[in-house]
């Protein structure tokens, strides 16, 4: 009886990534062709692995390439038409179990010539937003941290009264603005 591998994917408008997650596959066969059919077979351990896909749409087999290593079999597939599909296979509804995104590759398609234009449209801003936001968490934390570090008033800081057993503690609290990861008796929550 055969298995499936683990099918990644990803695309652009031009391509498909395909990438068979099976390591140290022997005796691995590849065939391709121009009406979408994608089949692949390999032996793992004594054990058969078989897909067998109809791909969404047609395919350029010439241009298509592949390459078999130790951990994976990557294929990027060019598309007959450069387009962007709405899912890999023709197949609708519920997508096969071993068939997953390809998250390392994925781009969206207002995404694929590079950031998303409404961060292109945000992204002056971005600095000054960085900016707030850090000087929120710091003004919020001095007044906070103060109690527990004994200052922080004019005059500088009072060592004696510094209690070193939640200094880490509130070091944490103020690099990640989380105040509710005290346990000390002395700050208010």
């Amino acid at each position: 009886m055969s298995r499936h591998p683990i099918l990644k994917w990803a695309q652009r408008s031009d391509k498909i990534y395909l990438t068979v997650d099976l390591a140290d596959a022997k005796d691995v066969k590849l065939k391709l062709e121009p009406d979408g059919k994608f089949i692949f077979s390999a032996v793992k351990d004594g054990c058969d692995f078989v897909v067998d896909l109809e791909l969404f749409d047609k395919v350029n087999v010439e241009e298509s390439k592949y390459v078999v290593g130790p951990r994976n079999i990557s294929y990027i597939i060019i598309k007959a038409e450069s387009n962007w599909w709405p899912r890999l296979i023709k197949q609708e509804g519920k997508t096969p179990a071993f068939l997953k995104a390809d998250w390392d590759k994925w781009v969206d398609e207002d995404e694929e010539n590079g950031k998303p234009n409404w961060y292109l449209d945000l992204e002056p801003f971005m600095f000054f937003f960085n900016l707030l936001d850090f000087i929120l968490l710091m003004s919020s934390c001095s007044f906070e941290c103060s109690e527990v570090v004994g200052g922080g008033a004019p005059g500088g800081m009072d060592f004696d009264g510094m209690d070193f057993s939640v200094s880490w503690k509130v070091m944490q609290q103020c690099e990640t603005g989380l105040s509710s990861i005290f346990t000390s008796e002395k700050l208010l929550m």
